[in-house]
């Protein structure tokens, strides 16, 4: 089976019952991630969950074969979730499939693969198996989504305020769908007692905007702006930004300076180039200035270590979650480093 964006809530039921082997890719990790945790809790009983990483499958392609079949110490359900990057769980998922022993779910979030990877390809036209495919999310199918979120959760809620909060979330639904469940708790909404949500109501529980919170500390440090590093590190630990979530911000805006610069192509003028964009509605006014400065800063090989770098430093991130913070800082500042000198 296959989805996308647009396809996967139609079929999530359906895989969740039929399916054993589910491989979530695509430049949209956020999405990826949480239609994982959306057939999670579609599972009849999920149970206890086990975490492998794709590089220890690359190096053992035995393991995850034998973890999937193998029950627990009180034979209780359980499913897999292994993070991985492109193909390296393709061996083991491959040892997987040929058992005929029954075995539990495995859930495979696979950052930088694609529906045209050689995991894909071995699981896309199995019946017990779904592939889902999550591009880039724009700002209209997300602000989408926090109103279908919204209505799920009993709030009556305009264009406009989804839009906010898509746009604070940095196009994260995780996160937007953390920011619905707080408003509709402090409302007291739920589908029975729908309330209507407000801007005030939003400010209340500390929402932040776009400009308070991810965007700033994304442009200094792919900008160039290693002297305002240090001020903006200390307000992201002073609004308690969620270190996953900044990376995820990272992430987004490596990818969206990917595709830009495949358009880009051999021209020169980076200005007109961003304002037939800005025309085409692929980039948002006020991140022209931003994108200009780092079109320059991360092309070509140097851009490509930039994906490489923030791949490996989400999954440190989340193998050594108790120091992500730090994890994170660190890993910024040396961005940051590179960036001003390429400026």
């Amino acid at each position: 089976m296959k989805a996308t964006q647009s396809t996967f809530a139609r079929v999530a039921k359906k895989a969740a019952t039929q399916a054993r082997v589910f491989l979530f890719c695509g430049p949209d990790e956020a999405g990826a991630s949480a239609a994982a945790e959306q057939i999670v809790s579609l599972l009849d009983e999920a149970g206890e969950r086990i975490e492998l990483e794709g590089a220890a499958l690359k190096k053992d392609p035995i393991l995850l074969g034998d973890e999937a079949r193998s029950s627990s110490l009180f034979g209780d359900a359980r499913y897999i979730y292994v993070r991985a990057q492109g193909d390296e769980a393709h061996d083991a998922v491959a040892n997987l499939v040929e058992g005929d022993v029954e075995a539990c779910p495995v859930l495979i979030v696979a950052t930088s693969a694609t529906d045209k990877s050689r995991t894909a390809k071995l699981l896309a036209n199995r019946d017990d198996a779904l592939v889902g495919m999550f591009y880039l999310p724009d700002l209209a199918s997300i602000t989408s989504t926090v109103r279908t979120m919204a209505d799920t959760a009993g709030l009556r809620m305009d264009a406009s305020l989804a839009e906010r909060i898509a746009r604070g979330a940095g196009l994260d639904v995780r996160l937007a769908q953390t920011e619905i469940e707080k408003l509709a708790l402090y409302l007291d909404a739920s589908a029975e007692t729908p309330r209507s949500a407000s801007r005030e109501a939003l400010d209340a529980i500390g929402a932040q905007s776009e400009e308070d919170g991810f965007a700033p500390l994304v442009d200094v440090v792919l900008g160039g702006g290693a002297v305002q590093l240090s001020s903006e590190l200390r307000r992201m630990r002073e609004l308690g930004l969620n270190p996953v979530g900044v990376l995820l911000a990272f992430e987004r805006r490596a990818a969206q300076l990917a595709a830009l610069s495949a358009r880009l192509g051999s021209r020169s003028d980076i200005s007109v180039f961003l304002e037939s964009e800005k025309s085409a509605r692929r980039v948002f006014f006020k991140d022209i200035a931003a994108l200009k400065i780092q079109l320059r800063c991360w092309r070509g090989r140097r851009l490509q270590r930039l994906v490489e770098k923030l791949a490996t430093l989400h999954q440190d991130l989340f193998s050594k979650n108790q120091d992500a913070e730090l994890l994170l800082a660190q890993g910024l500042t040396e961005i940051a480093r590179v960036s001003a000198k390429a400026g």
